[in-house]
């Protein structure tokens, strides 16, 4: 039976300056607005109107949508005294219902005509600081393990905006977000790793991290 996961907004963003860092201008995708049509084109590289600036290190087919939940946005307004809103960490979709310990790796989305499968958590870069303008953030999100997760398009589609969007298929293995990224952060044993190497849809960067950690 497939269970729902709450979508907040859908949020997407074309390349454009952010801020001067160390003297030279940055350009991001990273800020983004929410969607007001009432559907989006899903593609395997990107949601329509969506985009990245420096393609090296950023996008491609194991970060096309960004998700991140809605509880952890409520925790950072309250704790940095800010009023912070659906895409304040540059996602493209601001669920609700769903956090790490709750997805696994490899899990199948289903949102319109579309089918997404859950790859790896987020590690931020200097660009999230600049967006909160705050280069504390990174390590404050790494510490609490609020990164939200990358999702491939296996399939693309056109999807509903409002939703829904399904875990259609939950991955047997079981192996969460949370856990890679705590795996990733302060190790894990040699079994549990050799687990999530061998889970096929963990993004090749994380497997490498992995396997190279320490």
């Amino acid at each position: 039976m497939s269970a729902e996961v709450g979508l907040v907004s859908v949020n997407v963003g074309l390349p454009a300056f952010l801020a001067l860092h160390r003297g030279r201008p940055v350009q991001s995708g990273i800020v983004k607005r929410p969607v007001s049509a009432a559907t989006i084109e899903v593609g395997t590289l990107n949601l329509a109107g969506d985009g990245q600036a420096d393609l090296e290190v950023h996008g491609g087919e194991d970060k096309a949508v960004y998700a991140y939940p809605s509880e952890h946005i409520a925790a950072w307004s309250s704790e940095r005294g800010e009023d912070l809103g659906p895409a304040a960490f540059g996602e493209n979709l601001t669920v609700a219902g769903w956090l790490e310990p709750d997805v696994c790796i490899g899990d199948l989305w289903a949102w319109g005509d579309a089918v997404l499968e859950v790859c790896q958590p987020r590690w931020p870069c200097y660009k999230l600081g600049l967006l909160r303008g705050d280069q504390r953030i990174l390590a404050r999100l790494r510490e609490t393990g609020r990164t939200g997760w990358y999702l491939r398009v296996l399939q693309p589609g056109t999807a509903p905006v409002a939703g829904p969007v399904t875990v259609a298929v939950p991955h047997p293995a079981g192996i969460t977000v949370h856990d890679v990224h705590e795996a990733r952060l302060h190790g894990t044993s040699a079994e549990r790793r050799d687990e999530m190497l061998d889970l096929d849809p963990l993004a090749d960067e994380w497997r490498w991290n992995l396997r190279h950690r320490g």
